[in-house]
């Protein structure tokens, strides 16, 4: 998989948040965009997921040289961010097999597998309305890190989790991420410390 940026920029009204980021990003690879809080690196992994549309430039996908459509490229990507919203309503099981249903799990994975994963089995019945912060955030990271898509775009992934749910990332970094092209937006280097590559968003201001 292949993710060219050519001269992004992204204006709110009168607002520059950054500009002319022209830049590559090819499989299996991992690159970190680093920056301060409110400097725009959330906006731009946005942008890559096609979630938000640049203000100058243009985002093209490619597979294997052919070019992706970008209104096909969801098919291919897993997303997460702190802010993103999960069905609350249900529970966990029943969450893991409703996404399971528009994307496939890792290949060898069940979502009995990702569950157990999770450490969450004694909640697997109950509202993840009722779940904390951090368990929230571990279905989050879950339902991203376990679909079978070439690209995974983590946005702070650590938020909210303590120590063992830092740990429990580590891991499932270390072993699920194998092979893929990941983005990692964030300013805590234990969000990206398997990064090779890192874009700092203030050199485009």
């Amino acid at each position: 998989m292949k993710i060219s940026l050519e001269q992004i920029g992204k204006r709110f009204q009168k607002h520059r948040i950054f500009k002319d980021i022209s830049y590559s990003f090819t499989s299996p690879g991992s690159y970190a965009l680093l920056g301060a809080n409110g400097s725009g690196k959330s906006t731009l992994l946005r942008i890559i997921a096609g979630m938000q549309t640049p203000s100058t430039g243009k985002v093209m996908y490619s597979s294997e040289g052919v070019n992706i459509n970008a209104d096909k490229i969801f098919s291919y990507i897993s997303f997460t961010a702190p802010g993103q919203e999960i069905v609350e309503e249900l529970t966990l099981a029943e969450f893991l097999h409703f996404h399971f249903s528009f994307k496939k799990p890792l290949q060898g994975l069940t979502i009995s597998d990702i569950i157990n994963l999770t450490r969450l089995e004694s909640f697997a019945n109950k509202p993840i309305g009722d779940y904390s912060s951090g368990m929230k955030q571990r279905v989050k990271l879950a339902q991203a890190i376990f679909s079978d898509t070439p690209i995974l775009l983590l946005d702070e992934p650590c938020t909210n989790l303590d120590q063992q749910g830092v740990e429990q990332y580590t891991n499932w970094i270390e072993q699920y991420a194998k092979g893929r092209l990941v983005i990692v937006a964030s300013n805590d280097v234990r969000e990206y410390f398997f990064c090779t590559e890192t874009i700092a968003i203030e050199d485009y201001k």
